[in-house]
């Protein structure tokens, strides 16, 4: 789980700033013009999609860990450890 939030992290983190550096801005400016390959429209499609799966993988990662994030929240008010 966190190797494949690592790697689509680094994915959302590259094709946004690669995005962000080397593609003008602006719909009319780049819409047809190729970037290593791939037009503006593939770079955001795979920006998106992306992103979209690193979202709901942080959510499965959450709910996996839900019991450790309450302990760890009451253990910070509470002088007492809790126990996972």
């Amino acid at each position: 789980m966190d190797l494949a939030l690592t790697t689509l992290f680094f994915g959302v983190a590259g094709t946004g700033l690669f995005m962000y550096f080397f593609i003008p801005s602006g719909v009319q400016r780049g819409r047809y013009l190729v970037y290593m390959g791939l037009t503006k429209a593939t770079w955001i499609w795979i920006h998106s999609r992306v992103g979209i799966l690193m979202s709901i993988l942080v959510a499965i990662h959450l709910i996996l860990h839900w019991k450790w994030i309450i302990c760890t929240t009451k253990s910070l008010f509470r002088k007492e450890k809790c126990e996972l």
